[in-house]
């Protein structure tokens, strides 16, 4: 099997996987805010509180990522389709395609998130075409919103049959 049809398989495998949906954001070295829609994202660890993403080495603002000492994951809400594809384009202009605010973190903050973790940057691990960032939660908001998911190239939200079959106990 030629390396081209392993990353083909593969993409193919991995976008069948569902994920919930999130926006990074944070401010780049001249206090512009910048952001990016992101699914490879997972609690890593209780004590501390940590988080990972990762960041494709090819995003416009991918060296904003590594300068910065602090970013923000957003867990998008099932109301945050536009929100979404709005970040996971090449618009230059993101930001106005969202109600934000800047925390009293310093970090651009989108409105209506199911929730919002501000993260100060521990680690960050290059893993070929990406770099993981491992952060540390330094701020929680939650609220009581149903997620978006991502699935098979497209967003959603949770089917309202799911679960067809009871909870464990």
């Amino acid at each position: 099997m030629s390396k081209n049809e392993r990353v083909d398989k593969f993409k193919r495998i991995m976008g069948k996987y569902p994920t919930g949906v999130t926006i990074v954001t944070t401010l780049d070295a001249n206090g512009i805010p910048t952001g990016l829609t992101v699914n490879s994202f997972t609690s890593v660890s209780l004590e501390p509180l940590l988080i990972l993403w990762c960041l494709d080495k090819r995003f416009s603002s991918f060296t904003a990522f590594l300068k910065a000492e602090k970013f923000a994951v957003h867990i998008l809400s099932a109301e945050q389709a536009d929100a979404c594809w709005a970040f996971a384009g090449k618009e230059p202009d993101r930001f106005s395609k969202v109600k934000w605010e800047l925390s009293v973190n310093g970090l651009p903050i989108i409105s209506d998130s199911l929730g919002t973790l501000e993260c100060k940057t521990v680690q960050q691990i290059d893993a070929g075409d990406h770099v993981i960032l491992l952060g540390e939660v330094i701020s929680i908001k939650p609220e009581e919103k149903e997620p978006l998911l991502y699935y098979s190239r497209n967003i959603g939200t949770i089917p309202d049959r799911w679960p067809d079959y009871p909870r464990r106990s």
